[in-house]
């Protein structure tokens, strides 16, 4: 069973990685008792009586989320219940690893699980849907299947016709991780002046932000392109932001050519599914957040001044490294990446 977010976790039950998911909202501020609480308000995930035997924390280092576990253990834990996380003592956790700030974070959570005797590597971050192999590239991703008509009415778009597409991904948490609007219409004016088909994602709040990009990628592109509207799929540049739930984006990336995007959520997901991405950091170290798997699929650009520089992740304004990194940056490293755009 997974406690956290519906969206992220309803996505894991559909691969087999978890049976049942806990949905538990507003993770980054974790109430000591959402967990247990959500258990209450969720008898069908764990019916009374059944008990809980392990709870893993994977939220943090604690001690909030690991005070959040110890609670559901003393309300419907076994007499034998195990807590496995970071050593906290403030919450009673003397026996695990401690807490690396300088630890990649797979790497991290990989020890964590190892360190409690489970097989683990990052290996593990690739999804194998039953019945599917992992795909990435131009080949069909792992969501081509029985289902992958599955959301078309929804999305106004025939996924499997955006397969081979770049796809850029404008948005981010914060200002300092989002490259400028302008430089991603530049980038996707270019690749569709090479013929490419280019699809635009984002979350509902950043539909501002891709409807910018789409409009100076046509205003560059003097009318030379078809673009797609809301249910037009034939036109080379189509804008899905705020039209996809994360099966469906998950879908898009891994039917993708490549992904282009910054330091955010959607770059892991292209690890999981395999798909070749150029990634664009600035405050934060790829060190700590780039990915862990498949290395030579994925070009991470992080022009800091040494490896020692951090920036703020949470600033309003672009970060001047990641303001550093140009459109022709980002089209030679998708050239060098396999089954990507050729100039």
């Amino acid at each position: 069973m997974l406690a956290g977010p519906p969206g992220p976790g309803e996505l894991l039950r559909r691969r087999g990685v978890v049976d049942r998911v806990l949905p538990v909202e507003g993770v980054r501020a974790l109430d000591e008792a959402a967990v247990a609480g959500a258990l209450r308000a969720h008898p069908d995930v764990l019916p009374p009586g059944r008990c809980v035997d392990l709870a893993a924390n994977l939220h943090g280092r604690g001690p909030q989320s690991t005070r959040a576990l110890r609670a559901v253990l003393d309300e419907r834990g076994s007499p034998a219940a195990l807590l496995i996380g970071h050593r906290c003592a403030t919450a009673g956790v003397d026996d695990g690893p401690e807490w690396d700030d300088e630890a990649a974070e797979v790497d991290r959570w990989v020890r964590l699980v190892v360190a409690a005797g489970g097989p683990c590597s990052a290996d593990d971050l690739v999804l194998s849907p039953a019945g599917s192999g992992v795909g990435g590239g131009t080949s069909p991703g792992p969501w081509a299947g029985a289902d992958e008509d599955e959301g078309a009415d929804e999305v106004g778009v025939d996924l499997r016709r955006l397969a081979g597409a770049v796809v850029l991904h404008p948005g981010a948490a914060s200002g300092s991780r989002r490259w400028p609007a302008d430089r991603w219409a530049a980038l996707a004016a270019q690749l569709l002046a090479e013929g490419h088909r280019v699809v635009l994602t984002g979350a509902g709040a950043e539909a501002d932000l891709t409807g910018e990009v789409a409009r100076r990628t046509r205003a560059t592109s003097a009318g030379a392109v078809r673009t797609g509207g809301p249910d037009d799929d034939a036109g080379r540049l189509v804008d899905l932001a705020g039209r996809c739930d994360l099966e469906q984006l998950a879908d898009v990336v891994a039917r993708a050519r490549a992904l282009v995007c910054g330091d955010t959520g959607v770059a892991h997901l292209a690890t999981a599914v395999r798909t070749p991405s150029v990634l664009l950091f600035g405050p934060t170290s790829p060190a700590a957040w780039g990915p862990a798997v498949d290395r030579d699929r994925h070009a991470v650009l992080w022009p800091a001044p040494d490896a020692g520089y951090r920036g703020d992740p949470h600033a309003a304004a672009v970060d001047p490294v990641l303001a550093r990194t140009g459109v022709g940056d980002v089209l030679a490293a998708l050239r060098a990446l396999p089954s990507c755009p050729a100039a």
